[in-house]
């Protein structure tokens, strides 16, 4: 993981006060940048949703069903990965509008990376922007990026302790997405489990269940965006 989140493991000789000094400041440049982010999307009229998830959990299949579905206008997306830009060619051949940000060792987005890409963005006809996070289901919960709405992702092969492991993310979360249900029985996935751990993690998030393959489920997904853009 990286240095700059706080998360990598420090040598012994470090100062511990020195080191809560620099992530506490860290935190705060990051959450003064969001605010900006912020009214920036406002003055474009974009619903920004900060999409986090473990790696291979099918954040980008996910978008790219939504962008061939969302309608007329094509979606925007900002790709963080640490390296390559697959899935933003990915993205883009589904039709949307898409810039990556390869991070190298940083294990998260922060506002900054995503301030400085939204400004490479074609924004005319836009009303949508995802922001596909690093695949992490720690550090980019510390991180608001200007996001108005926080999507987690799970997939059904990833156990349904999920959310009692990492309880900040999904506590954060205004909903969330269990995908690949196409697989539970395969998986042996408890349904009645994970939305009993969801009840006690993300009591007020809403859940929907789908599959990014098929796109069996995405149309409530899209409702619930649509509601934000009336929001």
């Amino acid at each position: 993981m990286c240095g700059d989140c706080g998360c990598k493991q420090s040598s012994p000789s470090a100062s511990p006060r020195f080191k809560i000094a620099l992530h506490q400041n860290l935190l705060e440049r990051n959450t003064r940048q969001a605010l900006l982010n912020q009214v920036q999307f406002d003055q474009h009229d974009l619903l920004a949703v900060n999409l986090i998830s473990a790696p291979g959990s099918g954040k980008t299949a996910f978008l790219e069903q939504l962008a061939r579905r969302w309608g007329r206008q094509p979606i925007g997306v900002i790709v963080g990965d640490l390296a390559t830009d697959n899935d933003a060619q990915r993205l883009e051949r589904a039709g949307a509008r898409a810039v990556q940000i390869r991070t190298g060792d940083l294990c998260h987005l922060d506002a900054d990376l995503v301030a400085r890409a939204f400004s490479e963005l074609d924004t005319s006809g836009l009303d949508l922007l995802m922001i596909e996070n690093v695949g992490n289901l720690v550090c980019p919960t510390a991180f608001p990026l200007g996001e108005h709405r926080r999507l987690a992702l799970i997939s059904v092969t990833e156990g349904e302790d999920k959310p009692l492991k990492y309880p900040a993310l999904f506590n954060s979360a205004d909903a969330v997405l269990i995908n690949k249900i196409d697989l539970a029985e395969v998986a042996g996935f408890d349904r009645n489990a994970i939305l009993a751990n969801l009840r006690v993690t993300a009591p007020h998030a809403q859940v929907f269940e789908m599959s990014a393959r098929s796109g069996s489920g995405l149309e409530a997904v899209m409702d619930w965006l649509t509601g934000g853009l009336e929001n």
